[in-house]
């Protein structure tokens, strides 16, 4: 360690007006010995490395050095450096019993796994995490004193449904994004462990035609839709969800009334998801839309026989076509008339919304009872 002494002479020729302290040394070459205070930002450069102990030169009367209880914590970052490297710190001890100033490399540790962590994403390296807390959403990982974050759609099927599972482990990821502005950092365990599977699933995906029609098979059913499985080149094949709003034009209450697991289908393609290999299917859009025709069809006040399909407390749902219901308002319900479903009944058109897909109707009465609006 070099320390410049405060006291120390300098020769010269007496009555020469040359300086005789270091002090006055310093002043004539304009050079000033900075001082430091708890929580100052300096920076400074490595000038010796030592085993633990490593000085860095920040323009004091002393070398720095660097906080002896930082060096298991940033252990991998410390031996990184090398002498000449260029530093920033946080002052803890502006003077320490040897006359160092003690300095928290923290903040310089943290840049260095950030860059590094931007580094993984742009290169899609492979990073080792330890998993730590097991949330709703997935779970909360350390990279290196930084925490990151593996969603549970980003955790492969090995641990789905078992998320705490990972607590205490370490295990592979890959960066899938990096905001350190926002504290973000999201990871995935599945693009390691599926890595080759997710390959193979794009590779497919890529022989999809976006809007084409193929012939599938229904796999599985379940209360939101359908899950259907289409035929590729050769043997391939690749599974879609028919949304329960993408079966039918008409409005299906119950995917299992509608169809079956075995049944053959027609569908198309209509969206992908890289990520899962899985596809967006539709099997109404095969179909014309038949509210393409409800403007011309069902003008105001025009009348259509329909059956009542549901009654509900804000009035009731008639069938007028295929595709095609309209609601009686309950306002709009004659008190001395009563409903009930697949019951016919003649209505008249009371106003159309074509972008919101909505018929308003009223029933057509022989004579108008009191109190009807």
């Amino acid at each position: 360690m070099k320390v410049k002494s405060q006291k120390s002479k300098v020769k010269t020729g007496s009555g020469s007006g040359e300086p005789s302290t270091m002090e006055e040394l310093l002043a004539s070459t304009g050079y000033k010995i900075k001082g430091f205070r708890r929580g100052s930002v300096v920076t400074g450069r490595v000038v010796a490395i030592a085993g633990r102990a490593i000085s860095i030169d920040i323009g004091g009367k002393a070398e720095a050095t660097v906080s002896d209880q930082e060096y298991d914590l940033s252990r991998d970052y410390l031996k990184a450096l090398k002498v000449g490297d260029t530093v920033t710190g946080v002052v803890v001890v502006p003077e320490s019993d040897s006359g160092q100033v003690v300095l928290s490399l923290k903040r310089a540790v943290t840049d260095s796994r950030w860059k590094a962590m931007d580094k993984a994403f742009e290169e899609g390296d492979v990073v080792s995490v330890v998993g730590r807390e097991a949330t709703r959403g997935g779970l909360l990982v350390d990279v290196e004193g930084i925490y990151g974050f593996v969603p549970a759609s980003q955790l492969s099927r090995e641990w789905e449904g078992n998320v705490a599972g990972l607590v205490g482990r370490t295990f592979a990821v890959k960066v899938v994004e990096v905001d350190r502005g926002q504290n973000r950092l999201v990871m995935s365990e599945k693009a390691v462990t599926e890595e080759e599977e997710i390959g193979k699933r794009k590779a497919s995906l890529s022989k999809v035609k976006m809007g084409g029609s193929y012939e599938g098979r229904v796999v599985g059913i379940v209360p939101f839709g359908a899950f259907v499985e289409i035929g590729l080149d050769g043997e391939e094949k690749l599974e879609g969800l028919v949304h329960i709003s993408e079966i039918s034009w008409e409005k299906v209450d119950d995917v299992n009334k509608a169809l079956k697991d075995g049944d053959v289908v027609k569908v198309q393609v209509i969206g992908t998801d890289e990520e899962s290999g899985k596809l967006a299917l539709s099997m109404k859009r095969l179909s014309d839309d038949p509210w393409l025709v409800v403007a011309k069809k069902y003008k105001t006040d025009s009348k259509h026989k329909g059956v009542v399909t549901k009654i509900a407390p804000y009035g009731v749902l008639v069938k007028l076509d295929k595709g095609i219901e309209g609601l009686i308002h309950a306002s709009k319900m004659p008190a001395d008339m009563a409903f009930s479903e697949g019951q016919a009944v003649e209505t008249f058109v009371e106003s159309v919304d074509l972008d919101k897909r909505r018929l308003s109707l009223g029933v057509v009465l022989s004579e108008k009872p009191v109190g009807y609006k």
